[in-house]
């Protein structure tokens, strides 16, 4: 991305707990972010289009937040906010001028692909057959068209984001603070997870590097379960953590939903080891440390 349109990425869920910190790490590297809204999606593809003009890469983030009560209206807003928004910035790229195109097309996607209860790389997995492997399936074929109009394209599997200021933590903390927090269930469901600052770095090495291409896992090296995040924000917190939520109970409050909180995946980022990426936060003691201790700070 050397030309002079490369220094402008435009980005869907820009405002996003993920987003937010994205933008400031491009902007803070010179970059021009154009923050694509709800609105831009309303319109044409030949609309979107326009909004796209000048930029040399997109990064989709977009997506509704997928823990809540799985209703059918929930799940068809689940389904647009991925889907439907990955489809109309490939539309939107496709109604470019083949010079114009951007060069890069980095879109999300989630570990949700996999089926729980196994360990999974890029190469060696099994994908879910419920709901959310089918969702991911069908988020990621949508944004594999960019590739066809040849764009390179890049999919992160996202783990479970760790930030001090958002994202799953910022939920969890409250309970945890009181001496009330725990175990969900068994606790030995894995739990698949990522450090903000290692993800942010992740995307900036995405986009400097040419060679970076296809399905990535954006998970940390070592994995841990529910029952090892239980453990490190106890101990990041000296609070005790003898209390478990039962299943049954996420499931009155969540439904279908509940199995986000209920099954895990353990899941490897063997590419981005590969690629020779250096994880400032590799294990889930280092970032748990390190978030509740910015949040203190």
């Amino acid at each position: 991305m050397e030309a002079e349109n490369s220094r402008v990425i435009a980005i869907s869920g820009a405002s996003g707990f993920v987003g937010v910190h994205l933008t400031r790490a491009l902007q803070h590297e010179g970059w021009r972010v154009v923050a694509l809204s709800r609105q831009d999606f309303t319109g044409s593809a030949t609309v979107l289009a326009e909004r796209l003009q000048g930029a040399g890469g997109v990064i989709n983030l977009a997506g509704a937040t997928i823990l809540g009560r799985w209703t059918p209206a929930y799940k068809k807003t689940l389904v647009e906010s991925r889907i439907g928004v990955t489809r109309r910035l490939v539309e939107a790229m496709a109604a470019m001028p083949v010079p114009e195109r951007p060069e890069l097309f980095l879109s999300t996607s989630a570990v949700g692909y996999y089926a729980a209860g196994r360990c999974h790389t890029e190469e060696n997995h099994i994908p879910a057959d419920d709901f959310l492997g089918h969702l991911t399936r069908d988020w990621e074929r949508e944004a594999w068209g960019a590739k066809a109009l040849g764009i390179r394209t890049i999919v992160f599997r996202l783990g479970v984001v760790l930030g001090s200021d958002g994202g799953a933590l910022k939920q969890m903390l409250p309970p945890f603070r009181l001496g009330l927090g725990g175990t969900i269930g068994s606790g030995a469901q894995a739990f698949p997870w990522i450090h903000l600052d290692d993800l942010v770095t992740a995307y900036l090495a995405a986009m400097a590097n040419p060679t970076w291409e296809g399905a990535y896992n954006l998970t940390a090296p070592e994995p841990t379960t529910n029952a090892g995040l239980t453990r490190a924000l106890g101990a990041a917190l000296s609070r005790p953590t003898c209390f478990s939520v039962p299943e049954f109970i996420l499931r009155l409050r969540f439904g279908e939903g509940a199995s986000v909180l209920t099954h895990g995946q353990e899941v490897i980022p063997k590419r981005l080891l590969e690629a020779g990426f250096q994880f400032t936060y590799p294990t889930i003691d280092q970032a748990v440390r390190q978030c509740i201790g910015a949040v203190t700070k």
